[in-house]
């Protein structure tokens, strides 16, 4: 539920501000589901909630840029195929079998599962193949019912049905769950049909680019925009980074899945060469787990050893933690085009935070705080979440009452699937 007023108090709070920087120890105070004041010693007794967070890590929530978050109902099913088998075995042959109450469940589990691991924000790529009405509804309702802040990327459906979601449920811009389209590509002239649909519903785009000259094409046909995430990035050359720069677009990378796939190395060194602050995602569950301390991780260890070996080009500096931690939330938030909302624990900003606790043997001691995020921290280690002022998760635990349930549904829906 959202309180009207609650305190994070004493907490080591990394706020993501550039101009705030890291706090030792500091209170956070939300009013109305908005950060009001970050500062040591706030002195609010009339607080509806006071959450303690001495000992602990506050930050804001993890964004995701980029997750197919319908393919938690196959979790874990495609771990060892790679790019083309997933093509295969997940869009052409499973998908087809999934009804929209699976379907429903699949974006439910991905959000529930995102909230546990303080991801508080997800652009869920929704390319369900040739989805009906009664798909994109089931698929709408799991993510509003889930408190998870999220960009729903309609995908792979009529332009019909798009325009109902967009005049009907998602017709704001400003409410908790949002509207993108998954704009890919094809001939030229579904390129032009789909990119002038997102003109005329006035919305973002997203789209899936590998190698060649995809965003020099976007721009000969005259749809080339801002606010596009461009997703993977992987075997493209500089110049078409600098394009995606320079049009204002922004860049979502999934190293985990990019490495075990074949996509390609993570352009990271390259992005940053072209002025692109990448964000992070975890791309399909089906391959690689839904939290973003798994794409931290793999994020640092890919990019530095990229550059290590020479495989970034000569002279490419190494990544550090602390940029890591800023492409998990910050970079998120301006790629998806809430920086002025969320990603930083920022006066004005909506409340979405979370407190990681520091007391496990895995994690103490803590010298640098990004570096334990980054570098040693899971799930588990989730204390609180809280999305726009509302909390989801206290003390360890989900605030969600119908998750039991929920888990006996997975359970019999694999084995229905698995006969």
């Amino acid at each position: 539920m959202t309180v009207a007023r609650s305190l994070v108090t004493g907490g080591r709070v990394l706020t993501m501000d550039p101009a705030l920087g890291e706090l030792p120890s500091a209170d956070v105070l939300v009013e109305d589901g908005r950060i009001t004041a970050v500062r040591p010693g706030i002195d609010a007794p009339e607080v509806d909630e006071r959450i303690d967070a001495r000992g602990c890590l506050v930050l804001p929530g993890f964004v995701d840029t980029h997750r197919h978050m319908w393919q938690a109902a196959l979790r874990g099913s495609g771990a060892d195929q790679t790019l083309d088998q997933y093509f295969a075995t997940v869009l052409h042959t499973q998908a087809p079998r999934l009804t929209a109450d699976d379907l429903h469940l699949g974006n439910l589990l991905s959000a529930l599962g995102a909230l546990d691991a303080g991801v508080t924000t997800v652009q869920d790529i929704s390319n369900v193949p040739k989805p009906t009405e009664e798909h994109t509804d089931a698929l709408l309702d799991a993510l509003t019912g889930s408190g998870l802040r999220g960009v729903f990327a309609y995908g792979h459906g009529t332009a019909q049905d798009a325009r109902r979601v967009r005049m009907g449920r998602l017709h704001a811009g400003d409410g908790l769950v949002t509207m993108a389209l998954n704009a890919e590509a094809g001939s030229d002239e579904t390129i032009r049909r789909g990119w002038a649909l997102a003109r005329e519903l006035d919305l973002p785009t997203a789209l899936h680019v590998r190698g060649g000259s995809p965003v020099s094409r976007l721009r000969r046909l005259g749809v080339l925009r801002p606010g596009t995430v461009f997703i993977h990035g992987t075997g493209m050359d500089a110049g078409e980074l600098e394009l995606i720069h320079d049009s204002g677009g922004a860049l979502s990378v999934a190293p985990a899945i990019e490495m075990t796939m074949g996509h390609g190395l993570p352009p990271f060194a390259a992005a940053r060469a072209a002025g692109l602050r990448p964000s992070l995602s975890a791309d399909v569950e089906v391959a690689a787990a839904g939290d973003l301390f798994t794409q931290m991780r793999a994020a640092f260890q890919i990019g530095r050893f990229a550059a290590l070996q020479g495989h970034a080009g000569p002279d490419a500096p190494l990544l550090t933690v602390r940029e890591v931690l800023e492409f998990a939330t910050l970079g998120g938030a301006e790629a998806l085009g809430m920086a002025d909302r969320i990603g930083s624990l920022t006066p004005g900003k909506q409340a979405d935070l979370i407190v990681l606790r520091t007391d496990r043997p895995g994690v103490a001691p803590v010298y640098d705080a990004a570096a334990a995020v980054v570098t040693s921290m899971d799930r588990a280690d989730v204390d609180t979440v809280m999305v726009a002022g509302r909390i989801a998760k206290r003390q360890g635990r989900l605030a969600y009452a119908g998750l039991p349930g929920l888990l006996a549904r997975a359970q019999e829906m694999r084995d229905r699937l698995a006969r």
